[in-house]
C-alpha cells in the first residue's frame, strides 16, 4: 500500500494542507518551510502504532501538544490529521484514518481524542468518541490504533503505518558509536545502531545486500574494490564494515567505517533502506556529503529500487542536482511555500509557470528553483 493522500490541519508549519501522494515524492522548499515537520507527520502516526508506542508517548517525545500546534491556529486549535491508504497502482481508496487531538483543560492536561474514524472502502468501522468513551473519558486519552484489543478490524493500518522507515543517518555516529552513549531513539533515524542493523540481518540477505551496495559504490567511490561486513574477534564480536580500496601495493588496503568518507557513509545507509523490505520510505537530504554527479543520478537509482518493491518513497531536498533528471515529472514534486499564515501546500504540476518551464526545455529542478528560493537570499552579499 501507500499514502495516497495526507491531510493536515495546525500541524506544526501547516494551518491545513491537502497533499494527494503518487508513488515517489519530492518535498522541496527554502529553510524552515516545513519539510522536515511533513516528514513527521507521518512518522508521528508510526509512533502511535508502534508497540510501546502510543498517543501519549508520541506527543511527549515531541515536547508536548504545544510543540505541534501550529502557531496560526486561533479558534479551532485542534490538531488534525488524516490520511488515505491505497494499493499500488489502484485509484480506490482502501483505508482511510483520522484523528483530531486536544489538550485536556486542566488537570494534567494529557492529550487526548476530539475524534479517531477509521475506513473501510468508504465503510465506517470505527468512530469515536463512542458510549464507552463517554462514561470512560481516560479512554480517549489512548488510540485503537495503538491498541491490538481494539484494532483487528484495521490492523493492515496499524501495521502499515509502524512499518515506516525514517532515514537521516548522521556518519559521526557510524564511525563514533562508542562516544556516543544513552539509550538511543526508537526506529535509529540517525544510524546510531546501523552496523548492529546489519549484524542482526541473516547472513544470506546481509552478504546479498552488500553485494549490490558494492557494485553501486564502484561505480561513485574512486578506488573502491571491495565492500564486506567482518566482526572483530578482538573487541567481542563487534561488527565492522569493511572496503579495500585499490592501491599501489599489489594487495591494496583496507579501511572500515571509522576511516570512511562521510559521503561514503551516506551512500551505503540510502542503498541499504531501499534495500530494507518494502514499506514506506522517508529519505531527509539524501544529497547531503556527496558528489553532484551522484546525486544527478538519484532519483533515478530510487525509481528502479522502488519499482521493484512496490514501495514508496517520499524525499526532502535542497538539491537542483537531485531534481534535475527528466524522468522526475512535475505531479511529483510538492513546493512548500511559507507564509505569515503557515506554510502553503503547492503541486509543483499546479502551477503554471512551472509547466511553461518545462515546456521549454528545463529540469524540474530548474522551473521551481525560483518558487523555493528565500526571497531576501540576495541580501547575504551585504552582509558585513
Amino acid at each position: 500500500m501507500l499514502v495516497s493522500r495526507l491531510q493536515l490541519k495546525n500541524w506544526r508549519n501547516f494551518l491545513a494542507a491537502d497533499l494527494r501522494m503518487p508513488d515517489r515524492v519530492f518535498l522541496v522548499g527554502p529553510n524552515a518551510a516545513g519539510k522536515s515537520n511533513l516528514l513527521d507527520a507521518l512518522r508521528f502516526l508510526g509512533d502511535i502504532a508502534q508497540p510501546g508506542g502510543g498517543l501519549q508517548k508520541a506527543v511527549e517525545d515531541r515536547g508536548g501538544l504545544s510543540k505541534i500546534r501550529c502557531l496560526a491556529a486561533r479558534k479551532h486549535p485542534d490538531i488534525e490529521l488524516r490520511l488515505e491508504l491505497s494499493d499500488f497502482g489502484s485509484d480506490t481508496v482502501k483505508w482511510s484514518y483520522e484523528i483530531g487531538i486536544k489538550q485536556q483543560p486542566r488537570g494534567d492536561r494529557k492529550p487526548y481524542l476530539a475524534y479517531e474514524r477509521v475506513y473501510h472502502e468508504g465503510k465506517v468501522l470505527r468512530s469515536r468518541p463512542g458510549p464507552d468513551d463517554i462514561k470512560d473519558p481516560a479512554r480517549l486519552t489512548q488510540t485503537h490504533l495503538e491498541q491490538i484489543n481494539s484494532n483487528a478490524e484495521f490492523r493492515d493500518v496499524s501495521r502499515f503505518l509502524d512499518s515506516i522507515l525514517y532515514l537521516h543517518l548522521v556518519p559521526q555516529l557510524v564511525k563514533h558509536t562508542r562516544e556516543f552513549l544513552g539509550p538511543g531513539i526508537p526506529g535509529d533515524p540517525y544510524g546510531l545502531s546501523f552496523l548492529t542493523r546489519l549484524a542482526q540481518t541473516p547472513e544470506r540477505t546481509r552478504t546479498a545486500r552488500l553485494k549490490v551496495i558494492e557494485t553501486a559504490l564502484r561505480l561513485a567511490v574512486p578506488q573502491l574494490k571491495e565492500l564486506s561486513y567482518v566482526t572483530d574477534s578482538l573487541e567481542g564480536g563487534v561488527p565492522h564494515l569493511e572496503a579495500l580500496y585499490e592501491h599501489w601495493r599489489a594487495y591494496g588496503a583496507k579501511q572500515r567505517e571509522t576511516e570512511f568518507s562521510d559521503g561514503t557513509l551516506r551512500l551505503i545507509g540510502l542503498l541499504w533502506s531501499l534495500l530494507e523490505g518494502d514499506s514506506l520510505l522517508l529519505l531527509e537530504e539524501p544529497e547531503l556529503s556527496l558528489n553532484g554527479a551522484i546525486v544527478a543520478r538519484m532519483a533515478p537509482l530510487i525509481h528502479r529500487m522502488q519499482r521493484r518493491r512496490r514501495r514508496q518513497v517520499i524525499i526532502s531536498t535542497h538539491s537542483s542536482d537531485l531534481l534535475s533528471d527528466k524522468g522526475i515529472g512535475p505531479e511529483e514534486v510538492v513546493l512548500l511555500i511559507p507564509g505569515r499564515e503557515g506554510t502553503e501546500v503547492k503541486i509543483a504540476a499546479e502551477r503554471s509557470e512551472v509547466i511553461a518551464l518545462l515546456e521549454g526545455g528545463m529540469s524540474v529542478g530548474e522551473a521551481v528553483a525560483p518558487l523555493t528560493a528565500p526571497t531576501q537570499a540576495s541580501q547575504l552579499d551585504l552582509f558585513e
